[in-house]
């Protein structure tokens, strides 16, 4: 299928550590849904080269907004981390990715939200609108990173926190490094052990919750099966469950 291309300025660069990124793009408008993913487009020898990349930014936002690693032995991040404010970048006009909260069904009263690295990505932009706050009684996001300096966007959960203290549990992971402000642990291990559940003081249960995977594919597989092992079955269009993925890696 063809591309049809919009054509956008980096308009703001943000690196979190060595080969972390933010990129904010300006672009004409682009309708989509919390959650979706867009193609990011770059001229390379002549001829377009592209990749999938979860939008971060609220559908309300002026900007698109991507976050990013570095591949150091890839084509695509290097130029694309490569670029500064004012450069000419892609996006596809047709935005695609079922981890929305439209997918999810009405019953679920509890949204469980699980993250590694840059898959923190399509929750941002889902936490960054009205629907999760009016439709759910209860929101927690588990979000894994190896380092402190790889936990992006941590600020602007602890501003949800002030704001929802009652709905809002953020339970952050670093896995290779001892933090005082986070878990030193797998988010899989915290899970399998009950511990997870006990530290927030809810209940995992198919009767209340909607679960969201997304970033590294061994992290989804493995909570997918401790997850139905507890009685939640894979979501989809044809068959409503409630574990919705979506795997970056």
């Amino acid at each position: 299928m063809m591309i049809t291309w919009l054509e956008g300025k980096i308009i703001e660069k943000k690196q979190w550590c060595a080969d972390l990124y933010s990129l904010k793009i300006k672009t004409e408008s682009l309708n989509f849904v919390a959650g979706q993913f867009v193609n990011i487009g770059l001229d390379y020898n002549d001829a377009k080269i592209q990749k999938p990349y979860s939008l971060v930014n609220s559908p309300n936002d002026e900007f698109l907004e991507i976050h990013l690693n570095t591949v150091k032995d890839g084509t695509f991040s290097p130029l694309l981390t490569g670029l500064a404010v004012g450069d000419t970048i892609y996006v596809s006009d047709k935005p695609n990715g079922l981890l929305t909260l439209k997918e999810v069904p009405e019953k679920a009263t509890d949204l469980w939200l699980f993250a590694t690295g840059t898959g923190i990505g399509p929750f941002i932009s889902i936490l960054n609108t009205d629907e999760p706050w009016s439709r759910f009684e209860r929101i927690m996001l588990c979000y894994s990173a190896k380092t402190a300096e790889e936990m992006a966007y941590r600020e602007d959960f602890k501003i949800l926190q002030k704001r929802y203290p009652d709905k809002f549990h953020f339970v952050p992971f670093i896995t290779r490094q001892v933090s005082t402000d986070a878990i030193h642990s797998r988010i899989t291990t915290f899970l399998r052990s009950g511990a997870l559940e006990c530290h927030i003081g809810t209940a995992l249960t198919p009767e209340d919750s909607h679960v969201m995977l997304c970033g590294n594919s061994a992290m989804i597989t493995e909570v997918s099966e401790l997850l139905q092992e507890k009685g939640l079955q894979l979501h989809s269009r044809r068959e409503a469950g409630q574990i919705s993925t979506e795997k970056y890696f």
